[in-house]
């Protein structure tokens, strides 16, 4: 962060400030408190940030933003909401930098999306990203924070659980292109209703200039319907025929996805190195992206050739012969059934789908998990193995349907030691679920069995 008056940050946040000094740094997290930063007191579930308001200062904050008097004289910053001050903060910082930014959103596949337009962007631009899963009213922030002058371009992945979450955090963004990927039922629980998710997402125009380009996808049912003569909307797509980009002559494969993306501008040749209809559909909309910033085809299709798949989202390990698809980062109805179509379209002796619970589903939560049972027939998987109260659901819904063999679990070492006793060569394995099943953790006891058993 480059260094900012105090006075400045506080007119920005509505805090009275006696002090006038800068400050070089703005923290939410004392373990990395540095010397000259201003420390925003947050309120979390599990933790109070005003506790630790005096820790702050002995550790070398100048001062401390807060909701409450915590004692601290001058060099406390009083505001009514220390997370609002956040946003307030980094919206004003943002400002400092005239540069394009990329804000992206939707139900299913915002993190894919934003690391391939960053991969797409960072063709011309040196472009910053949100990290890992920062994509909150605390994450966004913090990672606008971390723009400097060196930055030409940003990419913004904005994620919500309630109405109002991405209209705060796109005040600060300040988005001039946007990104929709799909109006889909994650967040249902508190929601209630598409038509709902969709005026959530559509937040993100809020803070956006008249004329904005947003970039929508063509294929949902929703978003192709929606009416903003104040933008120009865009669609990409590879089932809508009226999008404005589209894919031709797909060829999936066990290691990546070929097609031939179509604009009015022309045609390129795209070879992906993950594979799945999902993310060619993902692709378009950051090869679009691009275009608006003027990356050519030939710039975004030679980029996303070097595409690098992040954390745990549909990364390909293989093992000797067992190929194993790791997908725990998250899960939803939609991405679920994404997920099992890439698994049947393995080239593979046997398909096993490890399933873990999916969450925030609300009133839909044992229809879309009985769902999966069926998905799980419908592509002509083998092996279909829970884990998960909602998630046995499916194990029972799979049998009804015809799935050979369907068991379900309520302990991840049994899952796991079953898993390891019963694989072979020339299987591949799927492991899905919502982060907080931890699904991976059933995944690492499967590697460190195969190893000691000598398959691996």
């Amino acid at each position: 962060m480059q260094a900012l008056n105090i006075k400045d940050v506080a007119r920005a946040i509505g805090a009275e400030c006696a002090l006038d000094c800068e400050i070089y740094d703005i923290c939410t997290d004392t373990r990395k408190i540095t010397k000259g930063c201003l420390f925003i007191a947050i309120k979390g579930e599990n933790f109070d940030g005003h506790d630790f308001a005096a820790k702050a200062l002995e550790g070398g904050a100048v001062a401390v933003v807060c909701e409450k008097d915590c004692s601290l004289g001058d060099r406390q910053l009083l505001v009514k909401s220390t997370r609002q001050a956040l946003l307030d903060a980094a919206g004003y910082y943002r400002s400092l930098f005239d540069i394009p930014v990329v804000g992206i959103t939707g139900s299913v596949g915002k993190t894919t999306t934003k690391e391939m337009t960053h991969t797409v962007l960072s063709a011309k631009y040196k472009t910053l990203k949100n990290e890992a899963n920062l994509n909150n009213e605390i994450g966004v922030p913090l990672t606008l924070l971390r723009l400097d002058s060196g930055y030409e371009a940003a990419v913004i992945e904005m994620g919500m659980s309630n109405a109002g979450e991405i209209a705060a955090i796109t005040a600060a963004v300040k988005p001039d292109v946007a990104i929709i990927t799909n109006i889909g039922v994650s967040h249902m629980e508190n929601l209630g209703s598409r038509e709902n998710i969709l005026k959530a997402k559509l937040e993100i125009t809020q803070s956006m200039k008249k004329g904005s380009v947003l970039i929508f996808n063509g294929d949902d049912d929703y978003l192709p319907t929606v009416d903003l003569p104040d933008f120009s909307v865009k669609l990409f797509g590879v089932n809508n025929p009226g999008s404005d980009i589209t894919a031709e002559n797909v060829s999936l494969s066990d290691s990546g996805a070929d097609f031939t993306a179509k604009t009015a501008e022309g045609r390129v040749n795209v070879s992906l190195p993950v594979t799945g209809i999902h993310n060619v559909c993902d692709s378009l909309s950051a090869i679009y992206a691009g275009l608006q910033l003027g990356i050519s085809l030939e710039a975004a299709a030679q980029a996303l050739g070097d595409y690098a798949v992040s954390g745990m989202r549909q990364r390909v390990n293989r093992i000797n012969g067992i190929t194993v698809i790791e997908d725990c980062y998250n899960a939803s109805p939609d991405s679920v059934k994404a997920a099992l179509s890439v698994l049947s379209s393995m080239n593979a002796e046997r398909k096993i789908a490890v399933i873990g619970d999916m969450k925030e589903l609300g009133s839909i939560t044992e229809q879309a998990h009985k769902n999966v049972g069926v998905q799980a027939a419908e592509y002509g998987i083998d092996v279909l193995l829970t884990y998960g109260q909602m998630a046995a659901l499916a194990a029972t819904s799979g049998t009804d349907s015809g799935v050979p063999v369907c068991k379900a679990f309520g302990n991840k070492q049994e899952l796991a030691s079953y898993l390891a006793e019963t694989v072979k060569e020339g299987d591949a394995v799927l492991f899905k679920a919502s982060r907080a099943m931890r699904l991976e953790e059933i995944m690492n006891i499967l590697y460190e069995e195969l190893k000691k058993s000598g398959k691996d």
